[in-house]
């Protein structure tokens, strides 16, 4: 217990300048690699998202990480990343990679099978609906499960068929 009040300048310092030296590592890297590293595309995607944060926060807090270590972990993890989007390149390769998106209703009625499917529950749904402000189900067109597990509510407003390209890739049943 008196190791958690144990204050020394020298941590402090190299917390600090552990910091600085894996914060700029991963600006460099988002750089060169692009904003496609912190999208929420795919579920590769979020497992780049949670690698880094801790690669960055075992850097900063571990005595037995070096600074380098941490920035071979980042460049690391990147590389796998950009492996990972040129690999999906490859519709096959693609398919096994990604979630599908899940239609949870079509028009007014909720694809009870679909909501089990996707493990969401009727209260996930409601409370999409309603900050979709949704007040009557017969205003909905299509509710969508993305892949990256947000819930996309496509509004009847228009008397217009929803365009086949928008629910191309999207799993009926």
């Amino acid at each position: 217990m008196e190791e958690w009040f144990k204050f020394s300048w020298d941590a402090i310092f190299a917390i600090g300048l552990s910091a600085v030296g894996i914060y700029a590592a991963v600006i460099i890297m988002t750089r060169i690699c692009g904003k496609r590293s912190f999208s929420k595309m795919s579920s590769f995607d979020f497992a780049m998202t949670v690698a880094v944060g801790s690669i960055i926060a075992t850097t900063i807090l571990s005595k037995s990480v070096s600074l380098v270590d941490g920035i071979v972990g980042i460049v690391a993890v990147y590389l796998l990343q950009m492996g990972a989007a040129l690999a999906r390149r490859n519709d096959m390769v693609k398919k096994m990679m990604d979630n599908t998106p899940l239609l949870l209703m079509d028009g007014a009625i909720i694809l009870e099978e679909n909501l089990r499917k996707g493990r969401v529950a009727k209260s996930d749904l409601r409370a999409k609906l309603r900050e979709a402000n949704i007040t009557e189900l017969s205003e909905v067109k299509a509710v969508v499960f993305e892949t990256t597990g947000d819930i996309s509510v496509l509004h009847k407003e228009h008397q217009r068929p929803v365009e086949d390209f928008l629910l191309e890739d999207v799993q009926r049943s």
